[in-house]
């Protein structure tokens, strides 16, 4: 079983005025600032004020331990922010004036500061789980001392940023059982960098206050310079899902590139998908991939050929083709409506390799031809990932609504639930009461809700986001403009299957709203651009 050195941390006040490197609010607070906070609470501890000796060993073996897991509560920016007006650093010129016999004062140079503190829920901790090696043989030596060493920690992040800390050894069993977000290690778009020690950190942070403590000298003042030995490591939580890699495209009309081509959303936005489809499988793009026929399958056309079996579905990276309806302003108030497809965008589920970037390139240019016609319908012109009408697809966001609706990844209603409600019966003694009624469209309701959330599992969302999003559903429309449901045309073998429009607000386990990154599309037919959600304001 795994072992842990726990440092445990909690804010008196509950909050917290840390900055990261780039002076944005820094939470959770990185594994640097608590070990800057060991190594002065250990010299305060045994009134080492100017070198620090008797904790050497301990910290020394804790700096060169790997980067520390954290588990924090959930830090909320301040509202509003308080106002500081802070001295600038111009005595130099202050005291020029006085010796010129002129008036001057250091409260005519103040620089004004917004500060915006994170607030943490009251009486929460954070912890910090160093993994300590089973064949360490020097961790007994060095825990009680860490144990001291966090006993006199005072403070983390500002002066005012009051703590009381405590470390422990625990095992794993434990460490799971801790309250809030489980910050991990990952090299795969991490949602924050934080600070972590490394070897020669210590003697960085006392080479440091040696140069603080003799700042001034016979030559007059000399700077301290910052501390340099540390790295950014990058963490992410398993709610913070980052979006699918994607390539965004224009469709523009044929020959002459004039403008957008415009597709129904409605009844046409499958056809657009199928035409992607088709252009990224063109026999030109595979051969100046290199690729042979198995990963084209696999990955651009998203099935397997099987002996005796028809298009066996491929469970690892594969590609979707996402037509874009405009989102678009209309009316004298300007509100939002959903229009016609106008762009496409490609996404890869799952691991990518770079296969996207190396298609996007290719088909930029591409042609879009329909059955039954001639010549082409339409050009694929690529465009920036950042572009407007794509980020109100890609942005991070809690609410998420779909423009086209959700297939349901199985039947809704297996034992024909519905159709006992509502057939109407001729006799008395068959119709169903009231109070039957209600718990009859109960169970339907529960059946609906297991089928979105086993779509949100399904599209690679990890458990603690299926459990706890707040998922609404109907058969109109979230967004005005959208049509019925049951008007968008879909794949054949999906037509059994119930569809919905869909509205998810994305919360954590403690029921708070989170920002996720999209594409986000789900159900059954996701893969042909069926379920795809638009971020909504939050």
């Amino acid at each position: 079983m795994r072992k842990y050195l726990c440092v445990k941390v909690g804010y008196l006040l509950s909050e917290c005025h840390a900055r990261g490197e780039m002076g944005q609010p820094e939470w959770p607070p990185s594994p640097l600032r608590v070990f800057q906070a060991l190594v002065a609470a250990a010299a305060a501890r045994n009134n080492e004020r100017t070198i620090i000796d008797r904790y050497l060993p301990a910290l020394s073996w804790l700096e060169n331990l790997p980067s520390p897991i954290v588990v924090a509560p959930e830090g909320i920016s301040a509202k509003f922010a308080c106002r500081f007006y802070v001295p600038d650093n111009i005595g130099d010129k202050v005291a020029a004036s006085w010796s010129r016999g002129r008036e001057a004062s250091l409260a005519d140079y103040k620089t004004e500061k917004g500060v915006r503190p994170t607030r943490v829920p009251h009486q929460s901790f954070i912890h910090y789980l160093w993994e300590i090696d089973q064949n360490d043989q020097e961790f007994e030596k060095h825990l009680d001392a860490i144990k001291r060493s966090a006993q006199s920690v005072t403070h983390l992040g500002w002066g005012v940023d009051m703590v009381h800390a405590e470390a422990s050894l625990i095992d794993s069993n434990e460490a799971d059982q801790l309250n809030g977000d489980r910050w991990t290690i990952t090299d795969d778009r991490p949602t924050i960098e934080l600070r972590v020690p490394v070897s020669g950190t210590l003697n960085n942070l006392i080479d440091k206050h040696k140069a603080f403590l003799n700042r001034i000298g016979s030559d007059g003042f000399r700077p301290v310079a910052p501390l340099g030995a540390f790295r950014m490591v990058g963490y992410a939580r398993s709610i913070d899902r980052p979006g699918p890699e994607f390539a965004a495209f224009s469709v523009l009309r044929f020959p002459d590139c004039s403008g957008y081509r415009a597709f129904d959303t409605t009844r046409k936005g499958m056809v657009v998908a199928a035409m992607t489809r088709h252009a990224a499988s063109h026999d030109a793009i595979v051969s100046a991939l290199g690729w042979s026929d198995e990963k084209k399958s696999n990955y651009i056309l998203g099935h397997s050929e099987d002996r005796g079996s028809d298009h066996v579905p491929v469970s690892g990276s594969r590609l979707a083709y996402l037509p874009i309806p405009s989102i678009e302003f209309r009316g004298e108030k300007k509100s939002t409506v959903i229009g016609s497809v106008r762009r496409v965008m490609i996404a890869a589920t799952g691991v990518d390799d770079g296969s996207l970037r190396s298609i996007a390139r290719l088909l930029s240019g591409a042609e879009l031809t329909m059955e039954g016609v001639d010549q082409p319908v339409a050009i694929l012109s690529r465009i920036p990932d950042n572009e407007s009408m794509i980020r109100r697809y890609t942005k991070p966001a809690s609410t998420w609504a779909t423009v086209t609706p959700v297939v349901l990844p199985g039947y809704d209603d297996p034992r024909k639930i519905r159709k006992r409600i509502f057939t109407k019966e001729s006799t008395d003694e068959n119709r169903i009461d009231v109070d039957e009624k209600r718990k009859l469209l109960e169970k339907l309701d529960s059946r609906i809700e297991h089928l979105l959330r086993k779509a949100i599992l399904q599209a690679g969302y990890g458990e603690t986001l299926a459990r706890h999003a707040e998922i609404d559903w109907r058969s109109s429309g979230f967004w005005p403009g959208a049509d019925l449901a049951l008007n968008y045309a879909i794949p054949d073998k999906l037509r059994r299957f119930r569809r919905l429009h869909v509205r998810i607000t994305w919360r954590n386990a403690s029921g708070s709203p989170i920002k996720l990154a999209g594409p986000i599309f789900l159900g059954g037919g996701r893969f042909v651009g069926l379920g795809l959600f638009a971020a909504m304001s939050d």
